[in-house]
């Protein structure tokens, strides 16, 4: 049994973020106490890194130096979030154990020198991260500071070694029972795959032209199952020693290949980093999508934001700075959508080594600096937020959200390189939040009945079971959106024989899809209503459905584009083509005007953001963060948190937490 929530713990919020008091000296050390205090920083990642220190060779440590560290930490008040070293072995281990190294498809075995360099099925790795797990566990299992465990980082590397292809085999076994079946899921009769022994199956390496799609599918699936056993493994190690709760910080898609509802559900606090990919509102958007994702792979449990940059966008092949104010905007926002605090990589910028550009809490320029000025002001406002700890956020739509969806648009041969799974997620949720909606990410077999509306953009893979819920979904009254390319294939990737989407969807639908006509590259073209589409055409046929949109040229002139179909109590709508974002922001309007879903806060101007947590007990407090560029008056003045007074005003640029009647 762990112990109770997080925040329980530090008294209120998490705020802090990765330390690494290794690469510094004493006198940077006393320093850092002081501006801890000064920032409120209640909580600090350590040892992520750390496996050449903790273990300097296989079966000696040296925690000598780690005591030290969280014994002056505990001293400041500051609680420890405590990390297996496991994501980064260090060079001794690789030496010893060559065959543990990664293997990329095309054969090539890297070496030593980076983070992420090991085959995760590798047997000597298994036992070195169980090893270590258990040695930092025993320690420091019932430490006072100790508030989290931490596993490993991020698990994203994949590995296409002998070990993996022992393992996968294995695996495969278990999954489809015999060859007969694995030939058949796979359908290895085209091109001459057909398997006659196990010893031939290899992972997906590289090949002269496409792999086998069913083949690249299961390699994901079983990849999965392998992180999650890798994580069971070293929070089983843990747990024999400690109740303190136990997570692994996730990135979510595309980063890591793996099945998040799954291992979500193996964490007693489900952990997550996040970085924006472009600045300014964009970069707004992005925080809520994460957090959004984050909080519903949760699931009710309570959720943390393990990372975030302090100034860091990614851009291309551009890291650029965030905008002033951004650092408390993006904090606040993720806290508006449920995590119970929110930490930062890292506290002092790397004057050495591969993230020496990565920015922390504490720049380069130190304390007397904009960025550690707007870092202290966010831990001040944070730790004015003590209240909401434990409060959820409840969404009234839906974006649904599955892994096999996802790596069946990964794979070798589709029609169209535009069919981009996180795209299409980032745009559904991105006309919601644009529209002032709260909402929640679920798979979809999940049960949909407490969301008015669902909106399903990207389901190239469709099982039976899914398809059979989202059609009861609207038989019971529910609002369905189900976009192009959706439906296409089952959970083996065979394609669906009759027409698309899978026959219980097209039922809730009232269309059937006899041909898919993807467009040219920037090749737009015009619907009946006005809006445009972009990337992807279908020749869809309306069997019931009432249509609402047609084509207007070539071999689909008047042909259905859009369609609403009345099933049982509910309304399924099919959307065949990728509309430009005024065409979407629009048809997102009117599905949430059918489905009696208005904005959080009804009477904002839409460029405020507006979130809002509620308690068990009755309590209520809304977020405000204002995107424009003109000053907001409220209808009615309320208490705001984060100033301690009454707010009639919410300024450019400006956050508020208000404490709501």
């Amino acid at each position: 049994m762990t112990s109770p929530r997080l925040p329980d713990r530090l008294g209120g919020l998490a705020f802090g973020g990765d330390y690494n008091p290794e690469q510094w000296d004493e006198p940077v050390w006393k320093e850092d106490d002081a501006l801890m205090r000064r920032a409120r920083v209640n909580l600090a990642t350590v040892g992520v890194f750390s496996w050449a220190l903790l273990e300097p060779e296989e079966g000696r440590y040296d925690f000598a130096w780690l005591d030290a560290h969280i014994e002056r930490l505990h001293a400041n008040g500051v609680a420890v979030d405590l990390a297996t070293p496991t994501a980064s072995p260090p060079p001794w281990f690789t030496l010893a154990h060559p065959d543990a190294l990664t293997v990329r498809p095309d054969g090539t075995r890297l070496v030593h020198g980076s983070r992420d360099t090991y085959c995760l099925i590798a047997p000597a790795y298994r036992t070195a991260a169980r090893r270590i797990a258990a040695a930092l566990a025993e320690r420091y299992g019932d430490h006072p500071a100790l508030a989290l465990w931490h596993v490993h980082n991020e698990y994203v590397t994949l590995c296409y070694c002998d070990h993996t292809a022992a393992a996968f085999r294995v695996w495969l076994r278990a999954r489809h029972g015999s060859l007969d079946a694995l030939n058949d899921a796979w359908g290895t009769a085209f091109w001459s795959q057909g398997y006659t022994y196990w010893e031939q199956i290899l992972p997906p390496r590289a090949t002269n032209w496409h792999r086998n799609p069913g083949q690249a599918l299961d390699f994901h699936r079983f990849w999965s199952d392998e992180v999650i056993a890798a994580y069971r493994e070293q929070r089983d190690a843990i747990r024999a020693h400690s109740d303190r709760p136990v997570t692994t910080n996730l990135m979510l898609p595309a980063y890591q290949n793996i099945d998040l509802w799954a291992l979500a559900r193996e964490l007693d606090v489900v952990s997550s980093d996040q970085y924006p990919g472009s600045p300014g509102v964009d970069a707004s958007a992005d925080v809520a999508f994460h957090a959004d994702r984050a909080r519903s792979l949760g699931g009710g449990r309570p959720w943390l934001l393990m990372e975030q940059g302090t100034s860091t966008v990614y851009d291309g092949d551009r890291i650029l700075a965030k905008d002033p104010g951004d650092i408390l905007r993006h904090t606040l926002g993720h806290i508006a959508r449920g995590s119970e605090g929110a930490l930062f990589f890292q506290w002092r910028q790397s004057r050495a080594g591969a993230e020496t550009w990565h920015s922390a809490m504490v720049p380069h320029a130190g304390p007397d600096s904009r960025i550690f000025r707007e870092v202290a002001r966010t831990g001040e406002a944070v730790a004015r937020l003590g209240e909401l700890a434990g409060s959820t956020v409840s969404a009234r739509v839906a974006v649904l959200h599955g892994p096999d969806a996802w790596w069946a648009l990964g794979v070798d041969g589709l029609p169209s390189a535009e069919l981009d799974y996180p795209a299409a997620l980032e745009r559904a949720h991105r006309a919601l939040w644009d529209s002032g909606v709260t909402a929640d990410f679920a798979h979809p077999d999940d049960e949909l009945g407490r969301y008015p509306l669902v909106i399903a953009p990207a389901l190239f893979l469709l099982s039976d079971r899914s398809a059979d819920n989202l059609r009861r979904y609207v038989a019971g009254g529910g609002t369905l959106l189900v976009q192009h390319a959706s439906g296409y294939v089952d959970d083996r990737l065979h394609a669906r024989l009759g027409g698309y989407p899978a026959a219980p969807l097209r039922e809730a639908l009232g269309i059937r899809v006899e041909e898919y006509r993807p467009l040219r590259r920037d090749e737009r073209i015009t619907l009946s209503d006005g809006t445009q589409g972009t990337a992807w055409s279908e020749s869809l046929h309306a069997e019931g459905a009432e249509t609402l949109a047609t084509y207007t040229h070539g071999m689909l002139t008047g042909s259905p584009a859009v369609t609403r179909h009345r099933f049982g109590t509910g309304q399924g709508w099919y959307l065949s083509t990728l509309l430009d974002d005024t065409g979407y922001d629009a048809l997102v309007a009117r599905l949430l005007d059918e489905a009696g879903v208005g904005p959080e806060a009804p009477g904002l101007p839409p460029h405020v953001e507006a979130v809002t947590r509620h308690a068990a007990d009755g309590r209520r407090w809304r977020f405000l963060i204002n995107h424009g560029t003109e000053p907001v008056a409220l209808s009615e003045p309320a208490h705001d948190l984060l100033t301690g007074g009454s707010l009639a005003e919410l300024p450019v640029g400006g956050c508020a937490v208000l404490r709501l009647t």
